[in-house]
């Protein structure tokens, strides 16, 4: 088994805010992020999935095929959104670096599976200081 990783990149507003909780305490949990005017991050995304490397073409996958398969399903629908109001796939979801990488591992599962080959981790940087991984449900 060998694991292969293709980056991708986007750029996109969100807010973290709470509507059952008052706006002191948004500020005093989310900071800066609860600003009423959204803010942006340049997000990089990391997609890293395993398989047996194939002998005729040497790959484990056709990086690609993959790099489609994000840029349709995933980046092309957040880049430049505002994942609060734009992207159908993180409707009613806080849009947290966390709660975005499992949307992401959700919408991508099916189509890495589909090119015989598995998911293995969504690295999700919002920041040069801040990212998550996610391996899916253990």
């Amino acid at each position: 088994m060998i694991h292969i990783t293709r980056r991708e990149h986007f750029n996109a507003a969100h807010k973290l805010y709470n509507p059952k909780w008052s706006e002191e305490q948004n500020a005093e949990v989310f900071g800066k992020c609860a600003n009423p005017n959204w803010h942006g991050h340049n997000y990089n995304l990391y997609v890293t999935v395993k398989g047996k490397v194939n002998q005729d073409t040497g790959f484990s996958v056709n990086l690609k095929e993959l790099s489609v398969i994000i840029r349709t399903y995933v980046t092309d629908k957040l880049d430049h959104k505002n994942l609060n109001m734009d992207v159908d796939f993180l409707k009613d979801l806080m849009p947290s670096t966390e709660n975005v990488a499992i949307a992401i591992w959700k919408i991508l599962t099916p189509h890495v599976n589909a090119l015989d080959c598995q998911l293995h981790c969504i690295k999700l940087c919002e920041t040069e200081n801040n990212y998550v991984e996610y391996f899916g449900e253990q």
